[in-house]
């Protein structure tokens, strides 16, 4: 296969906008190239991170709004979590300097082909799966972007046959410009990041971006009900879900790739009807991408799930703990409480992101046995679960939470953290998070 010829990069020096995990491998994988590069950010950064980045002759300001230091650059490069309604972002558009964002200028860095993935719920989920399916059917493959390594720091370090997968989020394709990867896939849309977007529009508009580069030797895959006639971009369209024109479809319990089966539902190693549809997406795309259907089927079978994605932390006096932190808005959370059929005792909260939880009232009183809230925006979930007719407890903080739970839980029934919320007022992360939940699971067993 021959792989897009990638436009070139401008040439600095280059002013590089947030100097988190995406920044700082923009930083150095610039640097490597030989530019000039000046790296800003608005907060102060660990001693170590600076020191790294000094050492690699990058010129770094922290904290700083970077206007002062626009008027010496000929190009920017910013990282996901910077809006564009940045200062420093504004000021280089108003200039009319190259603004690209970390995903784009990783793409541009590399000549291998590239399988993108985004949605709202399950791109990590699928994009791991997706490399396990090429490491079954011994293919050669790098997994990067919104999950794991950020895409630049693989400039010249993957085999040149190998294919990057990469999680693409909102964040990372409002930035897209060129970016064209040889296989795009949407996995669902559902509002979320509104207090980034502003609007649903906004924020799908955002998430299209993934196929409107594309050309007719590419391959876009979508759900057959998404409710989006025009996905934009000229790639070949593959289908999944349920519909008589879907290419990976099912059926009465089997999942069927242009007409003939593949295999099972039941033979699926991932819980949940969430991650059937992840499991089509990712087959959809291996199968349309030319994998043998026996390593398909192989990795769909043995694949073992995600850290922090309805993840079995351990089963103590009878009751299942679950560490779905990953969940940060409503819809994951919904589906999350979709894959459990005993009484639930859900802890959610912290940052909302803009969203309306009034959904999470009607599944909360369907599925769960007791609600413990935690975090900034545990008030506004007390007021939309107020008539859902399950106990709701504001207990602050998640070892105070997990403390309750555990103490009203009874032997066949499920904790579940599963916070709808992002985690950034009381938690480095959603991994930071997830990692204390089971530590403090572990330590009270």
């Amino acid at each position: 296969m021959t792989v897009r010829r990638r436009p070139a990069l401008p040439r600095g020096p280059w002013l590089v906008v947030g100097l988190a995990r995406s920044g700082l491998a923009a930083a150095h994988a610039l640097r490597a190239r030989g530019e000039e590069v000046v790296a800003v950010d608005a907060r102060a950064l660990p001693a170590e991170r600076s020191a790294e980045l000094r050492s690699a002759g990058v010129a770094v300001h922290a904290p700083a709004d970077g206007l002062g230091q626009l008027p010496g650059v000929r190009a920017v490069c910013k990282s996901p979590g910077v809006p564009r309604q940045a200062p420093v972002i504004a000021g280089a558009l108003q200039r009319g300097l190259p603004l690209l964002g970390e995903l784009e200028l990783g793409w541009r860095l590399l000549d291998n082909e590239f399988i993108a993935v985004t949605g709202t719920n399950g791109k990590t989920t699928t994009t791991q799966l997706l490399g396990h399916v090429h490491r079954v059917a011994a293919r050669p493959v790098a997994v990067a972007g919104n999950v794991g390594i950020a895409v630049s720091s693989l400039a010249g370090s993957p085999a040149g046959d190998a294919t990057v997968v990469v999680e693409a989020s909102s964040f990372q394709l409002e930035d897209a410009d060129a970016f064209a990867p040889e296989c795009a896939v949407l996995l669902n849309l559902e509002a979320d990041h509104l207090d980034r977007h502003g609007s649903l529009e906004a924020y799908r508009a955002a998430k299209l971006r993934i196929f409107a580069r594309q050309g007719n030797d590419d391959v876009a895959v979508a759900p057959d009900d998404l409710g989006v006639q025009d996905l934009g971009g000229c790639a070949r369209r593959v289908l999944f879900g349920r519909a008589p024109e879907a290419e990976l479809a099912e059926r009465e319990g089997v999942l069927w790739w242009a007409d003939e089966p593949l295999l099972r539902v039941a033979e699926l190693a991932l819980r949940g009807a969430h991650n059937v549809q992840n499991a089509m997406a990712a087959a959809a795309a291996a199968l349309a991408r030319g994998i043998e259907p026996d390593a398909v089927r192989e990795g769909l079978r043995t694949f073992p799930g995600v850290e922090h994605r309805l993840e079995e932390v351990a089963r103590c006096d009878g009751v299942l703990y679950v560490n779905d932190s990953k969940a940060t808005n409503v819809a994951s959370t919904l589906v999350a409480l979709r894959s459990f059929d005993v009484p639930v005792h859900l802890i959610l909260g912290g940052q909302g992101k803009g969203q309306d939880f009034g959904p999470l009232r009607a599944p909360v009183a369907r599925r769960a046995a007791g609600v413990h809230l935690i975090g900034q925006d545990a008030p506004a979930l007390a007021v939309a679960l107020r008539d859902a007719g399950v106990p709701v407890h504001q207990d602050g903080d998640l070892d105070r939470a997990l403390a309750a739970a555990r103490q009203a839980a009874r032997p066949g029934e499920v904790v579940l953290l599963s916070p709808a919320c992002a985690s950034f007022d009381q938690f480095a992360d959603f991994e930071d998070r997830g990692r204390r939940f089971k530590e403090l699971v572990v330590a009270g067993r």
